[in-house]
């Protein structure tokens, strides 16, 4: 039986969040199912991701006459919608890397010249589409920059701004505040909830500019890893399994890889040895 499935909503006792603790359950992984969508558009969203990791500069315009390339018979508009629904940004040409949408631009990004040494100086958070066999997940992940240690993580069927909050604020109790938090412009992060709650932590907002995933380069290569390393190679069946993959995964990363750039030590050991 799925662990899950002996959790019990109506305990008057012990809470939801409690039994999945001792579950060993993420508290998010109690909660979904994937999001479903026609065979094509999964099919689509698939080849979609894949394809963009390696060309984010490509739009729904390029995409969607590549895929007619491939045999699929798709518009444009379906592609911008699937976009859309993947939380997909495209990184814009060179010329354009400097403008940003004044109407949407809402705080500074503050890495350029900062030297980052320590520990909880700077996290990055992100959120990137999972397909699944049937149907697809949202991941959402937050990295210490100088460790590379990811501070916490959650899976959910919806990109909601309050589960955002509940995974910034479960970062925070597990291992203190940063001194920044940076972030692309997405909605959930310009979201007015998201906003107060760091604000309301002494936390300094930092924001790529538009169409710039190389500020915040890290945590875009943390996409690459996990996709090229589990998700393509092991396609999960469902949420569950989506979530026990991800989580033996990050337990690698975080614990047993070697990182070039940390002098070939593990994030952990940088990270949990200066705690």
């Amino acid at each position: 039986m799925e662990r899950r499935k002996l959790i019990d909503t109506a305990h008057q006792q012990i809470s939801v969040q409690r039994q999945c603790e001792l579950m060993s359950i993420h508290r998010s992984g109690f909660y979904y199912t994937g999001a479903a969508e026609s065979n094509l558009n999964l099919d689509l969203m698939k080849v979609i991701d894949e394809h963009f990791l390696k060309y984010p500069f490509k739009g729904s315009r390029r995409m969607a006459v590549w895929l007619n390339e491939q045999g699929y018979e798709v518009n444009r508009k379906r592609i911008q919608r699937l976009y859309q629904l993947m939380g997909l940004r495209t990184i814009y040409p060179k010329p354009n890397l400097s403008k940003s949408d004044p109407a949407g631009y809402k705080y500074p990004y503050l890495f350029k010249g900062l030297a980052v040494n320590r520990n909880n100086q700077v996290w990055a958070i992100d959120i990137t589409y999972i397909p699944m066999k049937r149907g697809f997940m949202y991941l959402v992940a937050i990295i210490d920059l100088n460790s590379r240690f990811v501070v916490n993580w959650s899976l959910s069927n919806t990109m909601e701004t309050e589960w955002i909050c509940e995974t910034v604020k479960d970062a925070i109790l597990m291992h203190g505040k940063p001194e920044i938090l940076n972030s692309d412009q997405g909605s959930q992060f310009t979201s007015n909830a998201y906003i107060a709650m760091l604000v309301g932590q002494g936390i300094l907002i930092s924001m790529d500019g538009k169409g710039r995933a190389i500020d915040n380069i890290f945590i875009e290569r943390l996409w690459r890893s996990i996709k090229y390393e589990y998700v393509y190679l092991n396609p999960p069946a469902d949420g569950l399994e989506l979530y026990q993959g991800i989580a033996e995964w990050f337990s690698f990363y975080n614990d047993e890889r070697h990182h070039q750039s940390l002098n070939n030590k593990k994030p952990s050991e940088i990270y949990l040895k200066a705690a």
